[in-house]
């Protein structure tokens, strides 16, 4: 048997003096809300960034994520270190899911690719409420985490490795 998730760095990464964008939708806030603030409070408290320096931004919908990722990365001064998206998808009863999260994570993808930005996949994709609220650290289960701590700490890696220059 194995503990499921991400194992932790060995490395300690000092995010005082990078500058990321928190990208996040308006569907399904509350659980959206919460994982922003898992984020927000992972990237001030352990990695030490400014909280004058972690830029929030929201879009309607998850589709919309990487466009938007991919605009703020374009126009801004000065540039971001690492950008996080975060959204909820929940499946419903017609293919539109499928879709929409396909597009989103193919997408979110491509914009870090080509910016050379580190784009973090923070966009959860449930079957059910349940799922959406165990994963955002909310609700009953004893299961229950809220993965907008990993992302920061997902970006708060990559972004340093940009930093400097992706050297050993």
């Amino acid at each position: 048997m194995f503990a499921k998730g991400v194992t932790p760095s060995e490395t300690q990464y000092d995010g005082s003096n990078l500058r990321i964008l928190i990208l996040h939708t308006r569907w399904n806030l509350p659980v959206v809300k919460a994982l922003v603030d898992g984020a927000q409070r992972t990237l001030i408290s352990e990695f030490n960034v400014k909280a004058e320096k972690i830029i929030l931004k929201d879009v309607a919908g998850s589709y919309e994520l990487p466009f938007a990722a991919q605009e703020y990365i374009k126009h801004s001064i000065p540039k971001f270190d690492a950008v996080i998206c975060i959204g909820v998808l929940i499946k419903g009863s017609t293919m539109h899911f499928e879709y929409i999260a396909e597009a989103t994570a193919h997408g979110i993808m491509r914009v870090g690719m080509e910016t050379g930005t580190p784009c973090v996949f923070g966009v959860l994709t449930c079957l059910n409420d349940e799922q959406a609220l165990e994963r955002a650290g909310l609700g009953e289960s004893p299961a229950k985490h809220n993965h907008g701590i990993d992302w920061a700490r997902c970006a708060v890696e990559l972004g340093v490795k940009k930093r400097q220059g992706w050297s050993s």
